[in-house]
């Protein structure tokens, strides 16, 4: 039998049902949340990633402890998932990872400038790097063959969505307020990176793999940094477990986002939803 990998998800897999879900099996960490963030999240989590990324974090460790918290033999997170994976692989403690999200959901919210846009159909992955080079963009998310995103300057986007159109794309502007995993984070860096510099980091019980390099988190702090203004390699994060023998993979939290994207990368595989 194949090995099995728990998968969290990233910002845009909120759903209406993430507050009584957390509230239903730990309200703990509803009671904690608000208190860190100093008001509801959820309540929220449409006005910014200041609020939908911790509520998110939230609603993915509550759906994992719904499914009796199971490890697998490995873990990976989309974005702003890594750092639940890490807290549930106990390399994080729980409370240092939910300060590091919402300051890192702060910290990406204050970084207003530029914009990001989704390639769609058979043929993104391939078209993305001339169309990212073309337009002064930055490659954010590798999530499938079928889905890329492109990050940068917002006045760029709409030229690069023409010419991604022309090459029988679909292409579609996000309503995010920044250009993510690009270096129009960089302004993020410093604060986010001395906050990791306070936190203890410890070795995962099972091994998590890093959206940034696509293999196991070598240096975290480093990694969670780079994952800021770099690319998120999904696509080739889930090719890599599929190598090493995974043949399960179980989104835990909000959304099917992950489910998905496992679906449209992998054949042959079990996909489970929380």
């Amino acid at each position: 039998m194949g090995l099995t990998a728990i998968l969290f998800p990233g910002q845009g897999s909120q759903s209406p049902r993430m507050r009584d879900d957390v509230a239903a099996v730990r309200p703990d960490l509803l009671e904690l949340v608000s208190e860190i963030v100093g008001d509801d999240p959820f309540a929220r989590a449409e006005e910014g990633t200041n609020f939908a990324q911790p509520a998110i974090f939230c609603a993915s460790l509550a759906g994992w402890q719904s499914l009796g918290r199971p490890e697998g033999d490995f873990m990976a997170g989309h974005s702003l998932g890594e750092l639940a994976a890490l807290v549930a692989a106990g390399s994080l403690d729980e409370r240092d990872g939910l300060e590091l999200v919402v300051l890192r959901g702060r910290l990406m919210q204050a970084a207003e400038e530029g914009g990001m846009l989704a390639l769609l159909g058979p043929g993104a992955a391939e078209h993305a790097l001339e169309l990212a080079g073309d337009h002064g963009l930055a490659i954010a998310n590798d999530n499938s063959p079928q889905q890329v995103v492109l990050s940068g300057a917002r006045e760029a986007l709409p030229g690069a969505a023409r010419a991604a159109e022309q090459l029988g794309l679909r292409a579609m502007e996000l309503p995010v307020s920044g250009a993510f995993h690009s270096p129009l984070m960089q302004p993020a860096v410093p604060e986010f990176s001395s906050a990791l510099e306070q936190v203890e980091v410890r070795a995962p019980r099972v091994p998590v793999l890093s959206a940034v390099t696509a293999e196991p988190f070598d240096d975290v702090r480093r990694r969670l940094v780079e994952g800021l203004t770099r690319p998120v390699r999904w696509r080739e994060t889930m090719l890599e477990l599929h190598r090493l023998g995974v043949e399960r993979f179980i989104e835990v939290g909000p959304g099917r986002v992950l489910t998905g994207l496992v679906k449209r990368t992998l054949s042959d595989v079990e996909l489970v939803h929380a």
